[in-house]
């Protein structure tokens, strides 16, 4: 059961929940009088946050993190960005890992040149390097970094170590500039939500079954959207640590900010085996704490689960899929159908049912979420004496880092699976953003990964080809190997088997990576590929500035896999212009042309080339404007030309900056929307130096058409609830309509970032003003 309270709650000793309409009770359990106020400086996150604020007003944070992570689709743009910014060494310990593109396959040797290039700039600024296939970002972050009480932010979006109890935080690279340059990480107080667990697992389910019953009841109704998840109640001690981390890292698909948990013993133990044992210390509420909401979870009740394509949010038991297999499944094809908006690509999932039962084609277990050593030896013990069978359906096996590996291959886990018939690979995150074991056309993969988004599994509709994936927990995706492919709940296989102790060996971290905190060699040089290319210039923005619709996507949400595709474009995230190329190319691939056609004519604009020939279409809305506004020395040489995309609800997945990047080296000026999906996302957008703009009511314009924003500066500097613009329709005569749009709050230093440009920008202005 997992059950969300319609309201705030007070936790009393850690035991106790307290609907704050019966705020009295509190009172009578304590024999004090507590305020609300007092009460929510309680939960652990108000602790770690004020530790880590750097100012004195707690409403407004500004963060500093104890260390860093990114790993090689993201290193090299964040390098690139803080040297043009000034950057002369690493602050704080920043990881490097080589866990996305280890495989060095696609685009000849630029892959290993940017692993060559984050090895020369861990030398040169003082960074921690951990070479490909040594182990996934989030493990060795678990492995190494994590503690409690601090706070780590990461280039990643499932940078989460709250079971570690450490705050973790996903963001775009223009974040970790600022970090890497001494500037905090500014955001407001974000409400904390606890999350009460009580009772205790069954044998048959895993963390990715409690996740996702979470997941299922929360995204939706948006309950955790930019919040802190904080795991509380006694059910927390019924889990050991690593099984904590399996939910953990998957709080990211909630659209929560972070997550933290309160530590125990087993806490404690987990950071001692990994020579850490300085880094535990027993973090709890209050014994009064007051949470914003509260989601109630009996773990004893939940089943195994299986999210269906095509997002993790979209959960059923699996029992009860299997139960209403050619209903459920019907909804899906009807999805997917929708997603490719095209009649000759047609998934097909109710031609799998066999005699009543659902045949899957692929099985994978791996990554940050899947990969930790007790799914895996669980995985082991169900397909032990079992045989995956030698048809269509095949398992792969990837361990999340090399002390896993090792411990499995001594404690023979490796070669039980093996000899079921998977594969075992090494550590490596491919298989979660379509870079790894992309499936058949119309095939069906279940995976203990993180993602099941359209696509990102590898298979490109556009390309007449379309498969998707189901996310379900390891144990039962062990058990559905061993029935031969046909799904099949852990329950089925289960028993009293007891994973053994997990040893930790440091001897392949020890001896591979490279530790150069503290050490910065500034005189080296950092080497470059051919594929490593530096940033291209970018304009500030002007007084008043021309949009072009260039994209209007009306899904009610957009994820980033959609606005700048994972798996193939990953070898070319290090090159601003040759990654452009694949912006929305899944959604609208037109859109890349007419962006390209707008930005040529802001370069001509910033030549003082007027009138703006030969575009017709831009010098015939300027000519209704001046006619319209009255205004007949309105100049196009002083307005900001730029695109424009309008989205419902995008930026939800990835905290991959290129989502935002790609649309500005391209020339957007812009997003219009009706809210932004994450945090990380909008901060995306203005790190680039484009206008987060909210529209309440339906757009009432089209892909062709513009819209006016003048005196856009000054709306900045002011309260940004009402900014006047104007829809200049692309058809004869040109007319006119007014549109009232708005900015959600922004900081004084992301008002200045765009109305530099962007984040370089910005950071180099203030350089040469010291």
């Amino acid at each position: 059961m997992v059950k969300l309270y319609s309201g705030g709650a007070y936790l009393v000793n850690g035991t106790e929940l307290v609907p704050e309409e019966e705020a009295a009770k509190v009172t009578a359990l304590t024999g004090k009088e507590i305020s609300k106020e007092e009460a929510k400086q309680g939960t652990i996150a108000y602790s770690i946050l004020k530790e880590h604020n750097t100012s004195d007003n707690m409403e407004h944070l500004k963060l500093r993190f104890d260390s860093m992570a990114s790993h090689d689709i993201t290193f090299v743009g964040i390098i690139q960005t803080a040297r043009a910014s000034g950057l002369t060494k690493f602050p704080i310990p920043y990881v490097l890992t080589n866990c996305h593109n280890s495989l060095c396959a696609v685009g000849g040797t630029i892959n290993e040149d940017d692993h060559i290039f984050g090895l020369s700039a861990a030398k040169k600024y003082g960074g921690i390097f951990v070479p490909p296939h040594i182990a996934v970002i989030h493990q060795y972050m678990r492995e190494m970094m994590a503690g409690c009480g601090r706070m780590i932010l990461g280039s990643d979006s499932h940078t989460r170590y709250g079971a570690l109890g450490t705050m973790a935080v996903g963001e775009g690279g223009g974040e970790l500039v600022k970090q890497l340059l001494c500037d905090t990480y500014d955001v407001s107080y974000p409400g904390v939500v606890a999350i009460y667990l009580t009772g205790k697992p069954s044998p048959a389910v895993g963390p990715h079954d409690v996740a996702l019953a979470i997941i299922g009841e929360v995204f939706k109704c948006g309950y955790v959207k930019n919040k802190v998840m904080e795991f509380v109640g006694p059910g927390v001690s019924s889990m050991d640590t690593d099984y904590r981390n399996g939910v953990d890292v998957m709080t990211t698909e909630t659209t929560c900010l972070s997550s933290i948990w309160r530590t125990d013993e087993d806490t404690k133990a987990y950071l001692t085996l990994h020579g850490r044992a300085d880094a535990y210390k027993e973090l709890n509420p209050a014994p009064v704490a007051y949470y914003d909401g509260v989601v109630y979870v009996d773990l004893s009740t939940i089943k195994p689960m299986i999210a269906l394509p095509f997002h993790p949010s979209n959960t059923y038991e699996i029992d009860e899929l299997n139960n209403n297999l050619e209903d459920i499944l019907r909804t899906v094809e009807k999805e997917a159908d929708h997603i490719t908006g095209n009649p000759e690509v047609h998934l097909s999932l109710t031609d799998k049912i066999k005699n009543g039962k659902l045949m899957v084609q692929q099985g994978v277990i791996a990554g940050c979420a899947g990969g930790n050593y007790s799914n895996v030896m669980m995985a082991a013990h169900i397909l032990d004496n079992k045989d995956c069978g030698h048809d269509i359906f095949n398992l792969s096996v990837y361990p999340s880092s090399q002390p896993v590996y090792m411990d499995l291959v001594k404690k023979g886990a490796i070669s039980t699976l093996m000899a079921a018939g998977a594969t075992v690979r090494t550590a490596f995150c491919g298989p979660c953003f379509g870079a790894g074991d992309t499936p058949a056309n119309n095939t069906l993969s279940i995976r203990h990964t993180t993602r099941n988004f359209p696509n990102r599994e590898g298979s490109k509709p556009g390309n007449g080809q379309i498969s998707c994936v189901a996310l379900m927990d390891a144990r039962s995706i062990a058990a559905t190997a061993a029935n031969g492919g046909i799904l099949t709940s852990a329950e089925t296989y289960m028993d009293d088997y007891q994973i053994p102790a997990y040893e930790f060996d440091s001897s392949s971290y020890d001896k591979r990576v490279y530790q150069g905190f503290g050490k910065a060699e500034t005189e080296d040089e950092l080497i470059y590929g051919p594929n490593i290319k530096d940033w291209p210039t970018m304009s500030p923005l002007t007084d008043n500035i021309i949009l072009r619709v260039c994209s209007k996507i009306m899904d009610p949400v957009t994820t980033t896999d959609e606005l700048i595709p994972s798996g193939e474009t990953s070898s070319y995230r290090s090159n601003p212009l040759g990654l452009a190329e694949f912006t929305l190319s899944r959604r609208d691939p037109e859109y890349v042309g007419r962006s390209k056609k707008v930005n040529e004519l802001e370069k001509v604009r910033q030549t003082g080339a007027c009138p703006l020939k030969p575009d017709q279409e831009m010098e015939s809305a300027f000519k209704a404007l001046r006619a319209y506004l009255n205004q007949p020395d309105l100049k196009a040489r002083e307005t900001e030309i730029g695109s424009m995309i309008y989205a419902v609800k995008p930026g939800d997945g990835s905290a991959r900056e290129q989502a935002a990047s790609c649309q500005r080296v391209l020339g957007g000026l812009a997003n219009i929307a009706k809210e932004y999906a994450t945090k990380r996302y909008r901060s995306n957008v203005i790190n680039w130096g484009m206008l987060p703009f909210l529209l309440d009511e339906e757009p009432d314009f089209q892909v062709g058409d513009f819209i006016y924003v003048p005196e856009i500066r000054k709306a900045l500097d002011g309260d940004m609830s009402h900014i006047p613009a104007y829809v200049i329709k692309n058809q004869d005569g040109n007319p006119i309509t007014e549109i009232s749009l708005h900015i959600a709050e922004m900081t004084a230093e992301e008002k200045e970032i765009v109305k530099a440009g962007c984040l370089i920008n910005y950071n180099r202005n203030r350089h040469q003003q010291q």
